[in-house]
């Protein structure tokens, strides 16, 4: 899942950008408002976390230009404890939830999963498909009574396949959310992961898993 995180607070930034890729996130991050601005518009989020007071374009017209765009990327807005009327601008312009600074890392990236679930309408921290179980929060899968143990970038790529289980998705769809901007990586790594994720998970004599789509893409989802 895909992150942008526009903060002008470096520590802050720099803890939350931090604890989203060590909880596999790919994550762009920011201070400036116009920057923020930019990547917001031009790119596909999955979760756009905002903070309301930034230098160049403050976050409130930031989420006003995000829907007034269409833009469908959920917004977490993080402000000050006092700040009530922004908390409910920032709502009633389109944000889907808030955050009081000061805040533990723990609850914002809880409310990150949540959000990124409701992005593809699921509610359930556990996925299932066929005799495949991931749980989000932990970020663990099992294939039947075995665990499976992936890298972040693998489990990444699972997730976000499973969170669109039965749909075809294209290699584009999968570097947008999964890799970040400034990642030098390009389509053809997913292939090479969608290569370790069947070493992984596919077994002798069960259902494969992942379908190759020749010049469509890869689905996730039991077959035959």
């Amino acid at each position: 899942m895909r992150v942008l995180v526009i903060e002008d607070y470096p520590p802050i930034q720099k803890a939350v950008a931090r604890g989203l890729r060590e909880a596999g996130f790919a994550v762009d991050a920011t201070g400036d408002g116009e920057e923020g601005l930019w990547y917001a518009t031009s790119n596909d989020y999955d979760v756009v976390i905002l903070d309301l007071m930034l230098p160049g374009v403050d976050g409130l017209t930031i989420l006003s230009r995000l829907r007034a765009e269409g833009r469908a990327a959920h917004v977490l807005i993080l402000t000050a404890k006092d700040a009530v009327s922004d908390r409910v601008k920032g709502l009633d312009l389109g944000a889907d939830d808030y955050l009081v600074k000061p805040f533990a890392l723990e609850e914002l990236l809880a409310r990150v999963r949540a959000l990124a679930r409701r992005a593809y309408c699921v509610k359930n921290p556990s996925l299932e498909i066929g005799d495949l179980r991931i749980e989000t929060a932990a970020q663990r899968v099992w294939r039947g009574a075995e665990e499976v143990h992936l890298t972040a970038r693998e489990y990444a790529l699972l997730e976000y396949l499973a969170m669109r289980r039965g749909e075809v998705v294209s290699r584009a769809d999968i570097w947008e959310h999964v890799y970040e901007f400034t990642s030098e990586a390009d389509s053809n790594v997913v292939d090479v992961y969608i290569g370790y994720l069947r070493k992984k998970i596919e077994q002798p004599h069960k259902p494969l898993l992942i379908r190759t789509l020749r010049g469509r893409g890869y689905s996730l989802g039991a077959s035959g």
